[in-house]
């Protein structure tokens, strides 16, 4: 008998089942296929209060947004790192008076410490200024964070498994019924078929964008949809510019598009607010959506970007709580948490909404709402680091330098990237690594036999999809010879290594 059966491995479902298995719940975590395949890998990489979102008045989620920044950033300094934001100031969009109004909220809402205020800066003196159209001569420059979205998930159910969770990927609920004072929820393993039936005190569905689907066709409610589908859709180029600050830009239609340094050579662009009525599963960029894109960013480059320049698109469906009207840009990114007791039966807790950088507050509130039904504990997340975060905010350069140190095979770009995915945990890696040969197989673009075999002993890594584009983003590097090597390994070693 478990405490909590949850249907979902995204960052709402992971981030619940690791705090529930801090207060010594016992949890079981189904996702029909990797973690963090759907929504949660495909967002613009950003720990943010949401600066357009006070323009819709929406002060609760910012101030809640911008608090959990720093909680974050201190949690996991391996895939969260502080970003500077320049947004450059468009007389024709919004006046200057009502930009610094917001950025003197954003600055002193959220009780920030550790990342800097925001200021004024002069285009035509400023490094970011360089790639910029010649009529930018201002800006406003202000601070958020970078997250590895897909890592944060994973790490979340790595810390949830170390306190006994029992996490299920490429396994389906088929259906959750309540049975004689418990729920009966029956388990598919997508792999190999086999099926099984265990048992919780409560069900928490954080499906995401197939939350509805949960409640229709797993639990057999008739409920009205309550979800309202938006796609956001990004692209990468070959990097538009040469420093490490991101830009805000402002565009007619009152939207704002973000360019942002990705993996190093790449610019990343996004994103777009488009109604979605599809399968979350079978989300896809539009040649609509690219070429918007380009046209919001070549109003503000000096080099047009070009659809023919894109090296990568990604997709994902925002499941929003649908509130009636309005364009898809001014839904809620609010979360709303509805608990059905079902005149006082077991409950089912349904998550709405939610975003990347306040899912731990949510999964809090999850936990609480089950306060009548489990005896939860205190709440604990706070001050606790992720797996391989245990070092300083400003810890990363000494710990490059140990890893490069401890393994001469690696050259410093590889160093780097095993700090910026797996933090401390690094270490396991290249423990006793020498020379080469000792990491075993090279399969391109700095992928060791010895990182791949990490990934699928402790991170649920399968196929190459998994590895390549949300363990890292080596996929972007990758040939298809080394794919081809890639997955014949993994086809071989797979069922024993993990």
């Amino acid at each position: 008998m478990y405490d909590i059966a949850i249907i979902g491995g995204g960052v709402n479902g992971c981030g619940i089942a690791r705090d529930a298995a801090g207060r010594g719940l016992k949890v079981i975590l189904a996702e029909k296929g990797d973690l963090a395949s759907g929504t949660s890998s495909a967002s613009t990489k950003l720990v943010h209060g949401g600066l357009r979102y006070l323009e819709h008045y929406e002060f609760r989620m910012v101030r809640e947004a911008l608090k959990e920044r720093e909680v974050l950033l201190s949690s996991a300094p391996h895939i969260i790192w502080p970003l500077r934001f320049v947004l450059p100031h468009h007389a024709a969009l919004r006046p200057a008076w009502l930009i610094r109004m917001g950025l003197f909220l954003y600055d002193h809402l959220g009780g920030r410490k550790i990342l800097p205020a925001s200021h004024q800066i002069n285009l035509s003196r400023a490094v970011s200024g360089a790639p910029l159209r010649s009529e930018f001569t201002r800006a406003f420059e202000y601070s958020d964070c970078w997250v590895d979205d897909a890592r944060l998930v994973v790490l979340n159910a790595v810390d949830a498994k170390a306190r006994g969770a029992d996490i299920r990927t490429r396994t389906e609920a088929v259906s959750a019924r309540r049975d004689d004072g418990h729920w009966s929820v029956v388990l598919e393993n997508k792999l190999s078929g086999a099926r099984q039936t265990i048992e919780a005190r409560t069900l928490i569905n954080a499906a995401g964008p197939w939350v509805d689907d949960v409640l229709t066709k797993r639990v057999g409610q008739n409920n009205k949809p309550r979800i309202r589908l938006v796609k956001g859709s990004h692209i990468v180029v070959p990097k538009v510019f040469d420093h490490d600050r991101a830009y805000i830009f402002q565009n007619a239609d009152r939207r704002i598009v973000f360019a942002i340094p990705y993996e190093t050579d790449f610019t990343l662009i996004g994103t777009t607010d488009v109604d979605y009525t599809g399968d979350p599963g079978a989300v896809a960029i539009t040649d609509e959506e690219v070429n918007y894109l380009c046209a919001a960013a070549s109003e503000y480059f000096k080099t047009p970007a070009r659809p023919d320049q894109v090296v990568w698109t990604y997709s994902g469906v925002r499941p929003l709580l649908d509130e009636g009207g309005g364009s898809a840009q001014e839904a809620t990114r609010d979360y709303v948490l509805e608990l059905d007791t079902a005149k006082g039966e077991v409950p089912l807790l349904n998550i709405f909404g939610g975003k990347i950088t306040t899912y731990r507050r949510l999964a809090e509130e999850a936990i609480a709402k089950l306060s009548g039904s489990l005896n939860i504990g205190s709440a604990w997340t706070a001050g606790a680091t992720l797996p391989g975060g245990d070092f300083p905010v400003d810890g990363y350069e000494n710990l490059t330098r140990e890893i490069a140190l401890s393994c001469p095979a690696l050259n410093d770009a590889g160093a780097r990237r095993l700090v910026r995915n797996y933090g401390t945990r690094a270490r396991i890696i290249v423990a006793n690594a020498k020379k080469s040969e000792d990491l075993g197989q090279d399969f391109g673009a700095g992928l060791s036999e010895r990182e791949v075999r990490y990934l699928v002993a402790n991170e649920w890594a399968v196929t190459s999809d998994d590895i390549l584009w949300r363990r890292t983003k080596l996929g972007l590097r990758f040939d298809t010879e080394s794919k081809r090597r890639l997955d014949a390994w993994l086809s071989k070693n797979v069922a024993a290594v993990a």
